[in-house]
């Protein structure tokens, strides 16, 4: 018995599963205030690009978890939000 490739490629849903993971932790920590600032930024700007990676990949059709990556991508958006307007709030 000889083992054959399997003529379907593996999906690639990383990104988009990384862009919700993301998403949810910065959304969480953008209501915490000192550190949430610190920690919501960079995984909210992480979950959007993620995102914008999964979404890519979805629409190409090398995964197939485009739902998560997208949500992921809105939770970080979210938490940017969050974190603009309470900085806004509070230094204006």
């Amino acid at each position: 018995m000889t083992d054959t490739p399997s003529s379907r490629p593996a999906y690639r849903n990383g990104a988009g599963s990384s862009a919700l993971v993301a998403g949810i932790v910065a959304l969480v920590c953008a209501f915490v205030p000192f550190v949430g600032d610190i920690v919501a930024v960079p995984t909210g700007i992480l979950a959007v690009v993620c995102g914008w990676v999964g979404i890519g990949r979805d629409e190409d059709g090398t995964a197939t978890n485009g739902r998560e990556a997208m949500i992921g991508a809105a939770l970080g958006g979210a938490a940017l939000f969050v974190v603009f307007v309470s900085f806004a709030a509070t230094t204006l």
